[in-house]
C-alpha cells in the first residue's frame, strides 16, 4: 500500500530496521547525500555495508574504468558503478549472510550547480536489488534534472530522491506506477524533474518501460520523454544534443499515407537547408498528452502502445510531451540543441498557430510566443491540404489584415516554407475517416495506410479492428499444450 505521507527520515529508518536489507552506496559529484540520510536516521549499521565517493577522476577511472566519451555524468558510468559495487557485495558477503539478506547497491553520478551558477544540475541514479535472498537482481535507473537555484538545496534533493528510490525498490516493486509516484515524495517538479526511467530484471518482467515514460509525463514529473525505434528509452539531452531536429506532431491513429508523405518529403526538404548536416538529423514523431486522450476517460494505454509500436516499426523515434503549444516545444528543444529545428505541419496547424486567442495569457500575446517559436534557427515546413476539392497551400493562406504583415515577414525571412514535393493523391485522406472505417470493418481503408501498418493492424487487432478470433475449447488448449510440452505454462496462466 502506498504510504504517501511517510517522510524521508521515516523511510530511511524503516529500511535500517529491516534486517533483510543490506547494501552499499557509491555517490559521485554532489556529496554522499543519500548515505548521509541513512546515517542520520539512526540504526544505519543494519543497512550500510559501505559508502564511498570517488571524486577525483583518476581514482574514479581506476575503480570503474574509463568512459569512451570522456564524460562522467552518463548512464554508462552509473551501470559500471552498479556492476562493480553489487559484484563486490555478493563476492564478500553472500557466504556469510546471503541466505537471509536481500542485497542492494545504490549509485549515482551527478553534477550539481557550480559556484558561478553557469551550469545545469543533472545526474543518473540507480538501485540494483534482490527481491528475495539469493535471488537474481533487478535494476531501477533514473535520470534527473536538478532545478533548485542553490547547490546545497540540490544536494538535499539528491538525498531525498535517493532514499525514495531505495525505498520504492523494496516496498513498491510489485506496483510499478506506485514505485514511480513515490520517487517524488517530499519533492516537487519545481525542484526536480525525472525525464528517464528504466526498470529491468525478473521483478519487472511484465513492465513496459514505454508506459513508465508515459507515466512520467502524465504525472508532471517531466514535460517530455523519448524512445528510439527499438522501444529503448532515451535520455532526451543525450539523444538530441548537438542535433538537427525535425518534428512532426499528430494523433497518428493510425499513421496514414498522407502523414508518411509529410514525413518523407519534409525530411528531404529539411536536408536541403544549408545549415543542416545529414549525419546530425534526428526525426521525431511527437505525441502530446492532448492527442493521446482517446476519450473523456483519459489515455488508453493499449491505444498508446499500439500507436508507438506502429511508429517504431516505421523507424521513427517517438517523443511524448506535455507541450500543447508549439512555442513551448521549441523552447524545450532549443535548450538541448543550438542547431536548426524543423517543424512539419499541415495548413490546419498553421492556422491554429496564428490564432491570437491561444496566447491571451502571455503578457506579450502572440508576439511573445512567436519570439520563441520563430527563434533564430527554427523553420516551419507546410504541407498542403484539399478544401472543397481545391489545393490549398501557404500561397493561399489567408489571415486577418492585422496579422498578414507578420506572416509575410516570416515567409520573406525564410521561417515558413511550403513542402513542394508531395503526392496529391494522398491529400483526400482523413485520419478520422480511416479510423472510422477500421472500426466499422469497411473495405478501402487499406489503400490509405502503408502496407506495413495495415498488416500490424490486422494481425494485432489494433484501433478497434474487428478481428475474427478462432475459438479453441479449454480441453483442446490443454491437449495442444501437453503435446508441445507446455502444460506447465498453461497451468501457470490459470487455464
Amino acid at each position: 500500500m502506498y504510504e504517501k505521507n511517510i517522510g524521508t527520515k521515516q523511510k530511511a529508518l524503516r529500511i535500517n530496521l529491516d534486517r533483510r536489507i543490506y547494501g552499499s552506496f557509491a555517490e559521485i559529484g554532489a556529496g554522499q547525500e543519500t548515505a548521509a540520510m541513512f546515517f542520520k536516521a539512526g540504526a544505519s549499521s543494519g543497512t550500510v555495508a559501505k559508502t564511498m565517493s570517488a571524486y577525483d577522476m583518476t581514482f574514479s577511472d581506476a575503480i570503474y574504468g574509463t568512459e569512451e566519451s570522456g564524460r562522467y555524468v552518463v548512464e554508462s558510468r552509473l551501470v559500471k558503478m552498479l556492476n562493480k559495487e553489487y559484484s563486490l557485495l555478493e563476492k564478500r558477503l553472500s557466504e556469510k549472510r546471503g541466505a537471509d539478506t536481500t542485497f542492494f547497491a545504490f549509485a549515482n553520478t551527478v553534477v550539481a550547480l557550480n559556484y558561478q551558477k553557469t551550469n545545469e544540475g543533472h545526474g543518473w541514479l540507480g538501485c540494483r536489488f534482490q527481491s528475495e535472498p539469493q535471488g537474481p537482481y533487478n535494476d531501477v535507473i533514473i535520470h534527473v534534472r536538478l532545478l533548485d537555484n542553490e547547490n546545497v538545496l540540490q544536494q538535499q534533493t539528491l538525498g531525498v530522491i535517493g532514499v525514495n528510490l531505495i525505498y520504492a525498490c523494496f516496498y513498491y516493486s510489485k506496483s510499478p506506477e506506485t514505485l514511480l509516484l513515490s520517487l517524488m515524495d517530499d519533492l516537487s517538479p519545481e525542484r526536480i524533474q525525472i525525464d528517464t526511467v528504466r526498470c529491468e530484471g525478473p521483478e519487472f518482467a511484465q513492465v513496459d518501460n514505454r508506459l513508465m515514460s508515459l507515466y512520467l509525463v502524465r504525472n508532471g514529473f517531466t514535460d517530455a520523454t523519448l524512445f528510439d525505434p527499438s522501444g529503448r528509452i532515451l535520455q532526451p539531452k543525450e539523444a538530441l544534443y548537438k542535433k538537427n531536429i525535425l518534428v512532426m506532431r499528430g494523433r497518428l491513429r493510425p499513421l496514414t499515407n498522407v502523414q508518411l508523405d509529410m514525413i518523407e518529403n519534409g525530411y528531404k526538404q529539411f536536408l536541403e537547408e544549408p545549415d543542416v548536416e545529414a549525419n546530425r538529423v534526428v526525426q521525431l514523431s511527437e505525441l502530446t498528452l492532448h492527442n493521446l486522450k482517446a476519450n473523456e476517460q483519459g489515455i488508453d494505454e493499449k491505444d498508446f502502445l499500439d500507436r508507438v509500436d506502429i511508429l517504431c516499426s516505421m523507424g521513427q523515434t517517438v517523443m511524448i510531451s506535455n507541450y500543447h503549444e508549439y512555442y513551448r516545444l521549441v523552447a524545450y528543444l532549443s535548450r538541448i540543441t543550438r542547431l536548426k529545428i524543423g517543424l512539419i505541419m499541415g495548413i490546419p496547424n498553421l492556422e491554429y498557430i496564428f490564432e491570437e486567442e491561444h496566447y491571451s495569457f502571455l503578457p506579450g500575446g502572440i508576439l511573445e510566443a512567436f519570439a520563441t517559436l520563430f527563434s533564430r534557427k527554427v523553420k516551419l515546413f507546410i504541407y498542403p491540404t484539399l478544401r472543397d476539392g481545391q489545393l490549398y497551400t501557404g500561397q493561399q493562406f489567408q489571415l486577418a489584415p492585422t496579422l498578414e504583415p507578420l506572416f509575410q515577414y516570416l515567409k520573406q525571412n525564410d521561417k515558413i516554407e511550403d513542402i513542394t514535393d508531395y503526392n496529391e493523391q494522398n491529400l483526400h485522406i482523413s485520419t478520422d475517416q480511416v479510423l472510422e472505417m477500421i472500426q466499422a470493418g469497411q473495405d478501402g481503408w487499406e489503400d490509405m495506410v502503408p502496407a506495413q501498418v495495415v498488416k500490424r493492424i490486422k494481425d494485432n487487432c489494433l484501433f478497434g479492428y474487428p478481428c475474427e478470433v478462432e475459438y479453441v475449447s479449454l480441453s483442446e488448449q490443454i491437449k495442444q499444450a501437453a503435446e508441445q510440452g507446455e502444460l506447465g505454462a498453461v497451468e501457470s496462466a490459470g487455464v
